[in-house]
């Protein structure tokens, strides 16, 4: 345990302490932590096996409380007393925790955000764990460092020329995300040359820049597209497995 604790000290002193990246650190980890516990938890009231497993928070009027509610109600506190504290340790870093928490709790419901419904165990509902992959790989990248773009201030040409950078660079990620391509989308983020090649390349099919500009303009494009990304290709297929083991499978609440 000794030797365990010595390279969480030395991790937590020279990587986050030294570097000033200990908050974006506890975000992640409290992220990552209510995501598990939630999946768990929502898996096993669903389970007939474990009927002593605690339910959903319905109120007496029959309204069910989401845990997006909880979640956005814990940024909401943890947010503002973090704003409060100035940065005093180790407060801050428990309030950065906390607003971790909240962030698991509510992008865990994402697809709820879209649709306005409870599509948790519908196939719409597993964008929520992609949203959760995407969030957790971005706070990562970030919390070694890696930063999308600076913006300089050394003078008005400086500051000119970093914002077209970044509006260049926010409108390819955007494409991106449009065409479906969302990998291509976040590694663009930080490494443009990905995100444009992502731009550049044919929508998949489902995607909203193919409804738009393909199904009815470009049947020929949309045929393409079809043939190019079957529902049945490899990638797919690994892809719902990884959802599948993660959130569990589609079914009935």
């Amino acid at each position: 345990m000794s030797v365990v604790a010595s390279i969480l000290n030395d991790f937590w002193q020279d990587q986050l302490v030294e570097h000033g990246r200990q908050a974006l650190f506890m975000v992640l980890v409290g992220f990552l932590a209510s995501f598990v516990f939630i999946r768990i938890s929502t898996r096993l009231m669903r389970s007939p096996k474990v009927p002593w497993w605690p339910g959903s928070i319905v109120s007496g009027s029959g309204v069910h409380l989401h845990h997006l509610v909880f979640g956005i109600v814990t940024m909401m506190a943890a947010g503002t007393t973090g704003f409060a504290l100035l940065g005093e340790s180790p407060w801050f870093e428990l309030a950065a925790l906390a607003f971790g928490v909240g962030i698991g709790l509510t992008i865990d419901e994402f697809a709820l955000w879209v649709h306005l419904d409870d599509v948790y165990w519908a196939e719409e509902g597993r964008r929520s764990i992609d949203a959760t992959v995407i969030a957790a790989l971005l706070m990562a990248i970030l919390m070694f460092g890696v930063r999308p773009f600076e913006i300089g201030t050394d003078s008005a040409s400086a500051l000119i020329a970093s914002l077209i950078a970044a509006a260049l660079s926010l409108t390819v990620v955007g494409i991106c995300f449009l065409k479906d391509r969302i990998m291509h989308g976040v590694v663009g983020f930080f490494f443009l040359p990905v995100g444009l090649y992502g731009a550049m390349r044919l929508a998949k099919p489902n995607s909203a820049w193919a409804r738009r500009r393909y199904a009815n303009r470009r049947p020929a494009k949309q045929a393409l597209a079809e043939k190019r990304f079957p529902p049945d290709r490899r990638t797919q297929r690994f892809k719902e497995k990884f959802r599948d083991v993660v959130g569990g499978g589609i079914g009935p609440n």
